[in-house]
Order: structure tokens, then sequence, then C-alpha cells
């Protein structure tokens, strides 16, 4: 059941990722880039400090503790958003998450198989290989068929 949990969870944040890179697109088209990027971090750093305050238990380690490379995580956020907030102005929201899945896919593929960044190695497989290629295919269709819509003269 918490298997089912998880997997509903992560469905839900893959979606509000979308939601949140139509909204990041629209909102960079109008004030900029950086700045909508900027009204991201800092709205999300406010909600992940309330979270931190009121629900974060206790840990022995803090992140002065960890050793230092975990920390890098925090800037891999920055050029996502920044790129998807471009991205999303010139090639649809659809065909910009379906790249961006992709590449998660393709990176967390390498991690697993390597067991890079501490992971636990999981060996590469056809039927990981068939979801790369799948994916691939999915990105294929999805972009070939953002064609222009023909516009009205009236």
């Amino acid at each position: 059941m918490m298997l089912i949990l998880m997997i509903v969870l992560a469905v839900i944040g893959g979606a509000t990722l979308s939601v949140q890179a139509a909204l990041n697109g629209r909102l960079g088209s109008n004030v900029g880039v950086f700045k909508s990027a900027f009204l991201t971090f800092s709205v999300g750093a406010v909600v992940t400090a309330l979270l931190i305050f009121f629900f974060e238990p206790n840990h022995a380690v803090t992140l002065m503790d960890v050793p230092k490379w975990q920390l890098l995580g925090a800037l891999c956020g920055v050029p996502y958003i920044v790129i998807m907030v471009v991205a999303v102005q010139r090639i649809g929201t659809a065909v910009a998450t379906v790249a961006v899945i992709f590449g998660q896919l393709s990176m967390s593929v390498l991690i697993d198989n390597f067991g890079w960044l501490g992971n636990e190695a999981i060996s590469l497989s056809g039927s990981r290989i068939s979801a790369l290629v799948c994916l691939a295919v999915a990105l294929y269709f999805i972009y070939s068929s953002n064609k222009p819509k023909p516009k009205v003269i009236s």
C-alpha cells in the first residue's frame, strides 16, 4: 500500500511541475526569466522554512556536518527552473515536460547502473532501455505534433 501511495504522490509531484512550468513560462514572458525563477525560489524558500519549523523532526546531523558534495543538489534546481521558463515559451509545456522527463530518466538509469552519488547499483536491463526508447519516441511524436495553428483572418 505504501508503494502505491509513493507512486501516486510522485505522479502528483510531476503534475505540479507541469503546472509550475506553464505558469512560470507565462510569468517569465511577462516579467523576465530570472525574475520568474527568483520568485519561484523565494516563495519555495519561505514555504520550506515554515515546513521545517513546524514539521521537520530533529536530526543528529546538520547541513554543516554532511559531506559538502551532497549540498550540490541545491544547485540543480536553478538550471531546471530557468530552462523551463525559457523552453515553455518556445516549445510548449508538453514538449518541455516530456524532454525533462526523458532527461531525468536517462540520468536516473545511469545513476542506478553505476551506483553514482552513493546510491545502490541497479543494473541496466532490457526493460529500462525499452522505457528510454519509448519515451524518446513519445518525445518525437509530441514534438512533431507541435504545428502552429493557422491564423484566422477576419
